[in-house]
């Protein structure tokens, strides 16, 4: 019988069993009710995001596949196409980091070959709790292992990411990953099941018991009973993953396929139910033909089991034995477990007896969708408020710059700047991509660390550029502006690596969905992405919603996580963020307005989040972008750094470091924000305001790019030369920050080191 704990247990709300009992005519069976509880939950069917993903800009001349299939596709020229999605594996990384990670890069991957391409690189985004939080490090060490452990050996390079701390995230991990591939524009595969007849096909590792209600689970929250759920978490096989991503690009090759799919999220209820669905057809099979490595299975365990490594495909009937010899040859299993039908059914049978009948559309098309209510969030204007001139009251005793004797007027400017270098928002991620391997297949051109990630097109004289970003305490503070500002930054981040964005794919991180301060952050985020979309011409090819991201009813901040591609021309024109040569100018590009609103500044020096975000101008940013992009293209520009957390004080720095300690002296325009000036100091090295970055100009090249910055409408001035051994700051003529390049990297390297690295006395 099924009751009220029955349905609770699947995630199920009484009118949602209603519904169903609607669509079939009857009650459900339990295999029925479990199918129909990963296809409705959260983490499948969207119920409470559709309506408002539905706004988002998806169209383009360059767009090939938008939302709708396993990844989105650009065209990127000479008859080839850049497949891209990122994902979330939050839930399960929380539970058990280093399989949550691992399956997390593994499911992603089998997204991007599912569609006929062939993986190239990895991206990932990770949100964590202050490291000096009990459980953070134990997390963050769990997390990048099974990152490291299944893309290492499965010979994808993962080259770059982001890493965020704030306590918003103790409770909930984020860990989202992004996955570039290439294949022909003209090959790219859909996950359908169409022609009657035709057979369907499991192949890949066994199922076991691992995973079952994984996509239930992450439609849920945590509470303390979280770590009973590991049974739901899945165990991946790089190893596996390698020699079925070779298997499925040969059937490929051929002319045999019709459609294929990753067994991922639901399983092979989830493979089953959609190619069918997109096919206008029905799936049938027997789970008694399905590779099974745990005895005494029942149906509903199989179809609900998310065990890694698995995809359904459909093939033309009469070429069976083309395909399972392909399969054989690669030392793994096709088997046949039913075909396609006529009749828009999913027909689960066992031993030939019928144990589940369901139509496709209701378990995709025909699924729940809700316009939750929306309310803004009480905490929203008192958060807004900030009183800038308290800042500069913090401390009554003049202390000295850091490596200096002089005093600034009680402000410590270089004390703070060592502060934000040090904090591990800020600070080199060294120790986390030493354990990636991000040269295997040698096409990575720019390293981790050095700005966006950028891989070689082979066979062409192109490249990649890929960035991921987004910042939850600006969408905290905004979230139609914090959505907006993290667009803005990932095409920035391209740009400044000389590629023009080309497309997006996003992840949204967010609460309980059924509290309407949540569904307004979400809501409002989504708009937010969809203007600066629009405006910065980058559609959005698909993504991944995560909501239920909270425990005990604390939520993580609202976290629109965007990823960006952008193409390259010539790959030998890529720019990095370091400065290349002494005597090179220091030019800023874009205006300092000295907004402190949700800075680096105010949560480290502070202990702030406080205010509003920077404000965006979104056709400054655009003409920006475009500059930056045909500077690169004349080879006007030897380095380029958007700025970003810290302000334009670590973005120097930044530039600075990994150039085996050289320097830079720079001028930059007092801001007034406030009657202190120590808070208008601050201002201006710390500030965030949108739209800037610091390029590195040859001496002889500096006209020509003020002149077409001038032409572009682009602010742009000089401020500084590279050259010596340290940085040196000056704010209207005043010196407030100088150190040694070689101190201030030391400070900026041990960021996250010194929390893993034992020092040896």
């Amino acid at each position: 019988m099924i009751d009220l704990q029955v349905l609770q247990r699947h995630g199920l709300t009484r009118e949602e069993y209603d519904r169903i009992v609607e669509f079939l005519g009857r009650e459900p069976n339990l295999t029925e009710l479990g199918i129909f509880s990963v296809m409705w939950s959260e983490h499948c069917s969207y119920k409470s995001s559709r309506v408002h993903l539905k706004t988002l800009p998806t169209k383009g001349p360059q767009v090939l596949q938008g939302p709708g299939e396993n990844a989105g596709a650009v065209d990127i020229g000479e008859g080839l196409a850049a497949v891209f999605k990122i994902e979330s594996h939050n839930h399960p990384s929380f539970i058990e980091p280093y399989q949550g990670a691992a399956t997390g890069v593994g499911g992603i991957i089998r997204d991007i070959f599912t569609m006929g391409a062939r993986p190239i690189a990895l991206l990932n985004s990770l949100r964590f709790g202050s490291l000096e939080a009990p459980g953070t490090k134990r997390l963050l060490e769990g997390v990048v292992a099974g990152i490291a452990g299944y893309g290492n050996s499965i010979g994808i390079p993962t080259v770059g990411g982001e890493i965020v701390f704030e306590p918003s995230y103790s409770g909930n991990p984020l860990v989202n990953v992004f996955c570039l591939g290439i294949a022909k524009a003209s090959d790219i595969i859909k996950g359908v099941a169409s022609g009657v007849g035709n057979p369907v096909y499991y192949v890949g590792a066994k199922t076991g018991r691992d995973g079952i209600h994984g996509a239930t689970m992450a439609s849920a929250e945590f509470d303390e009973k979280s770590a009973e759920k590991r049974p739901a978490v899945q165990v991946g096989d790089p190893f596996m993953e390698k020699l079925l991503l070779e298997a499925c690009l040969e059937v490929m090759r051929t002319d045999a396929l019709v459609g294929i799919q990753d067994m991922g999220a639901a399983g092979l209820t989830c493979s089953t139910t959609e190619m069918g669905s997109r096919g206008g057809a029905g799936v049938e099979i027997d789970v008694s033909f399905v590779p099974q490595r745990e005895t005494g299975m029942t149906p509903y365990e199989i179809m609900l089991s998310e065990s890694q490594e698995r995809m359904l495909l459909v093939a033309k009937r009469g070429r069976e034995a083309e395909v399972e010899r392909i399969f054989e040859k690669w030392d793994l299993h096709a088997v046949r477990i039913g075909e396609v039908t006529s009749d828009g059914v999913l027909r689960v049978k066992d031993r030939g007896s019928v144990v589940a009948e369901i139509p496709n559309r209701a378990l995709t098309d025909e699924a729940p969708l809700y316009r939750r209510p929306a309310t803004e969030p009480e905490y929203l204007r008192e958060a807004q408020r900030l009183d800038l001139e308290s800042l500069g009251d913090r401390s009554p005793e003049k202390r000295p710059l850091h490596g200096t004797g002089r005093v600034a007027r009680g402000f410590q400017s270089g004390g703070d700047f060592l502060a934000l270098l040090g904090s591990p928002t800020i600070g080199s991620k060294r120790w986390v991509y030493r354990q990636y391997d991000h040269m295997v297949r040698t096409s990575t051109i720019n390293l981790p660390g050095m700005g966006a990630g950028v891989v070689r097109v082979r066979g062409t004289d192109r490249a990649l550029a890929l960035s991921v970003d987004g910042n939850g305490r600006y969408c905290y503070l905004d979230p139609h502006r914090g959505a907006m500002l993290a667009v803005a930054e990932a095409a920035r981040n391209v740009a400044c690596a000389g590629a023009r964005p080309l497309g997006a794919t996003n992840c949204l991180n967010f609460g309980n969905p059924e509290r309407p301060a949540i569904m307004w952050q979400f809501a409002k985020a989504v708009e937010g992405i969809g203007e600066a979309c629009r405006a910065l011409d980058v559609p959005i090819t698909g993504g991944n919603v995560s909501l239920y991201n909270e425990t005990d009813g604390h939520a993580i901040y609202p976290t629109p996580v965007i990823g960006v591609v952008g193409l390259l021309e010539r790959a030998d024109r890529v720019v990095a963020r370091r400065f290349r040569e002494p005597g090179d100018a220091i030019v800023m590009l874009g205006d300092s307005r000295g907004e402190l609103g949700g800075t680096e500044y105010l949560k480290v020096i502070h202990g702030l989040v406080r205010g509003v975000p920077p404000a965006l101008d979104l056709a400054a940013e655009r003409a920006l972008q475009q500059l930056l992009v045909a500077l690169s293209e004349e080879r006007l520009v030897r380095s380029a750094h958007d700025c970003s957390d810290g302000g334009i004080a670590v973005t120097l720095a930044e530039c600075c470091f990994d150039t085996a300690g050289m320097g830079a002296e720079v001028e930059i325009d007092r801001v007034r924000v406030a009657g202190n000036d120590a808070v208008n100091v601050a201002a201006a090295l710390f500030g965030e305001s949108a739209s800037r970055v610091v390029i590195g100009v040859a001496p002889d090249d500096v006209t020509a790019v003020l002149q077409r910055a001038a032409a572009a409408s682009v602010p742009a001035k000089v401020i500084g030369r590279t050259g010596g051994n340290r940085l040196r700051i000056a704010v209207a003529g005043e010196t407030v920050i100088e150190v040694s390049v070689g101190e201030a990297e030391r400070v900026w390297l041990s960021a996250i080191e010194k929390y893993f690295v034992k020092r040896v006395a």
